[in-house]
């Protein structure tokens, strides 16, 4: 019997936007697929549109009454509020949390292939540094992933491959066609659009950044993993890190894109302020997780005691 046919399986996400493309695609995946979508709402959401919509809303009324606590520390206009999402899941029995944004419209197959909690068989791959860059080994090894740390640019591509290897993987980074998750230096220096060739799974022995965009996480693995507050653009990318610290990396597999990003406007330098933080502390946090977090704000910290506490 296939225990992945009879998952609980959460779709999470927030948005300030009215439905985009890539919410109405998730809202017929879900319906045909059976997963539960749950659209996290902020103060600048357009309620009654989600309202009408076949989809869990919360909007922000029900997060405070549901969550008084976390709901404040968080704060309103964030990105983070995706959090309360994860905790509604967990406490719904989910099995599976699909966390996306809606800027990157999920291909007809999205989902169809999903292999956390289940043995897959990988190309696995061991760098020289003590951090992976999953796009150090795709057709476009001149990018590099947003939260990759800066210290190690000039060496990421020193990849050994090590064959394949069976895995049973509890968090499933899918890639990205279109614009990808790279950092704003990436971004201005190249501008790519891209369409990945990766045609299966593959994964590392070291740490690796992976986004809350279009990634797939076990129960197992949602107890350890948030969305970090007052980070900046290390949000997403700093809880992976500690959640791989928590699991291990070789329970993370990278897959082929299963979305295309027609990215939200943004501004690219705004965007460079928001990850300072990550160039200077990433590797800290990378490292610095056996010795210490002194690099993480005091805010930060009363948010993961606080978090935390739900998923006991």
């Amino acid at each position: 019997m296939d225990k992945q046919k009879h998952m609980i399986k959460f779709i999470i996400t927030t948005t300030i936007n009215s439905p985009t493309i890539a919410t109405l695609k998730f809202i017929e995946i879900a319906k045909r697929d059976g997963w539960k979508f749950v659209i996290v709402g902020d103060t600048k959401t357009p309620h009654e549109e989600y309202e009408k919509l076949d989809c869990i809303y919360l909007d922000p009324d029900k997060q405070a009454e549901m969550y008084p606590e976390l709901s404040e520390i968080i704060g309103w206009k964030t990105i983070q509020r995706r959090n309360i999402g994860f905790v509604y899941a967990y406490e719904h029995g989910a099995d599976v949390v699909a966390t996306v944004d809606d800027d990157n419209i999920p291909y007809d197959n999205w989902g169809t292939d999903l292999y956390v909690g289940k043995e897959v068989e990988v190309d696995y791959y061991s760098p020289e540094m003590d951090v992976f860059d999953p796009l150090s080994v795709t057709n476009y090894p001149n990018l590099w992933h947003r939260g990759y740390p800066i210290d190690y640019l000039q060496k990421r591509d020193r990849v050994e491959y090590k064959g394949k290897k069976k895995i049973t993987p509890l968090i499933q980074a899918d890639l990205w066609d279109g614009d990808p998750d790279i950092d704003a230096m990436c971004r201005l220096t190249f501008k790519p659009i891209c369409k990945f060739d990766t045609t299966g799974p593959f994964a590392s022995d070291k740490p690796s950044p992976f986004n809350s965009q279009n990634t797939f996480i076990h129960r197992d693995a949602l107890k350890h993993y948030a969305v970090w507050p007052y980070v900046g653009r290390m949000d997403d990318i700093w809880g992976g890190y500690h959640t791989q610290k928590m699991i291990g990396p070789d329970k993370l597999i990278y897959n082929r894109a299963s979305v295309y990003q027609d990215r939200n406007v943004q501004d690219l330098i705004t965007n460079l302020e928001k990850e300072i933080i990550g160039y200077r502390h990433t590797l800290a946090e990378v490292q610095g997780y056996y010795v210490g977090t002194n690099h993480r704000p005091e805010e930060t910290q009363k948010f993961l005691k606080l978090y935390f506490k739900y998923f006991n």
